[in-house]
């Protein structure tokens, strides 16, 4: 009997994707400060390295962009090219493994773990995979391949724009001394507040304190920190793996703090999330509103209920029956909904009660009827009688 192959897996990451698409679309974008965020009151989408040099990140504030780099070129940027390019890198990644699994737009694991034997080390196969995606689509990508998914990750990130990073089995313990334990996915702002406290600054130093410990203070997740500080990771590369999550948010023109409008927001976002859904044949049982106040901080809230759902009043209730619960000290800049847990069964919730059946036929046609209008005469041909209103919110971007 021949030895099972080590296992490797390889994680890709675009750079820059949404701005690297624009400078390889529009040569007057080429070597220039570009950021991808649209309206005054965003938050960058994408940077390129050119505006990253001045401080210029994802997901900060577009005024705070502004201020950094004053002479970036700013763009709302162009979400169906961008899909379009991440096919053809998707397309690229599915000749070399028959497990691909994209974890997003711009990125993707690779299980690789016996291709040795026919494609040669992993270093070649990961350079191969590295110069077809360039010499095929102009995109540079940086690669990370480990052992284990996370590591795989984290690995990807140490040497781009265009890098390559490879972490053997035995070069684990020795990075896992050095690693910032707030690189490990899943480990925010609030757990970081905690290991700081007790003095855990690397992640192999999670390993002082046994797995009780940290499931004691951290839940669930205090096992999978423990897992990782050891540098494993159990989780296989899933092609094809179902979406998780389907979500929409808004930022405002202007702060805002009436229940009333902020409803009127939730109730479009929850016909595009109904819409997704049943376009997809998705239905989930958790409901989750977040809002971001004008000082930047956060709050969400969640209900899980009796059955999984799609309809768009169900969705539109949920939600905003958590706005209502929530204390509004402050004026908002940002709202969203979401839906999850599909298709398999959580805990159970008594927190709703299960919906009149007469009432979920009703909700049902006229969804399937506004969803047929709209796929026949365009998504602004009809619309629900409650968003029709003097002073109601623009159509909100996404």
């Amino acid at each position: 009997m021949g030895t099972e192959p080590a296992p490797w897996i390889l994680h890709l990451d675009m750079d820059a994707f949404f701005a690297s698409v624009e400078q390889l679309d529009i040569p007057e974008y080429r070597g220039k400060a570009l950021i991808i965020g649209a309206g005054k009151r965003g938050v960058v989408s994408t940077a390129s390295y050119e505006a990253r040099r001045f401080g210029v990140h994802s997901a900060m504030p577009l005024f705070q962009a502004r201020r950094l780099c004053p002479h970036g070129i700013f763009i709302p940027g162009r979400m169906k090219r961008y899909q379009e390019k991440s096919r053809e890198v998707m397309s690229i990644l599915d000749r070399f493994s028959p497990l691909v699994e994209q974890a997003s737009i711009d990125e993707a694991y690779l299980d690789l773990t016996g291709l040795e034997r026919l494609c040669g080390p992993v270093r070649t196969i990961a350079g191969t995979i590295q110069r077809t995606i360039r010499d095929e689509t102009g995109l540079s990508c940086s690669l990370g391949v480990a052992p284990v998914k996370f590591l795989a990750k984290i690995a990807s990130d140490l040497r781009k724009p265009a890098g390559l990073t490879i972490l053997t089995p035995e070069e684990i313990p020795s990075f896992l001394q050095t690693l910032p334990v707030g690189k490990i996915p899943g480990v925010g702002r609030r757990t970081l507040e905690i290991l700081e406290t007790l003095g855990i600054r690397a992640a192999a130093e999670v390993g002082r304190l046994p797995p009780a410990f940290w499931r004691k203070r951290l839940g669930k997740f205090g096992d999978v920190l423990y897992a990782r500080a050891q540098g494993l990771d159990s989780r296989p590369v899933e092609p094809g793996s179902a979406p998780k999550s389907e979500s929409a948010e808004n930022t405002f023109p202007a702060d805002l703090n009436d229940k009333e409008e902020l409803g009127v927001w939730l109730l479009r976002q929850a016909e595009r999330v109904g819409h997704s859904l049943r376009r997809r044949n998705l239905a989930g049982r958790t409901i989750t509103l977040k809002v971001t106040f004008a000082d930047f901080s956060q709050k969400t809230r969640s209900r899980t209920l009796r059955q999984p759902t799609n309809l768009t009043r169900t969705i539109y209730e949920t939600a905003r029956s958590l706005l209502d619960e929530l204390s509004l000290e402050r004026p908002l800049r940002l709202i969203g909904l979401g839906v999850s847990h599909f298709g398999r069964e959580t805990r159970q919730f008594a927190l709703l009660p299960a919906p009149d059946e007469e009432a979920r036929k009703r909700d049902a046609a006229l969804d399937a009827a506004l969803d047929a209008l709209r796929g026949r005469f365009g998504t602004k041909a009809v619309i629900r009688g409650k968003l029709f209103r003097p002073g109601a919110p623009a159509e909100p971007r996404r």
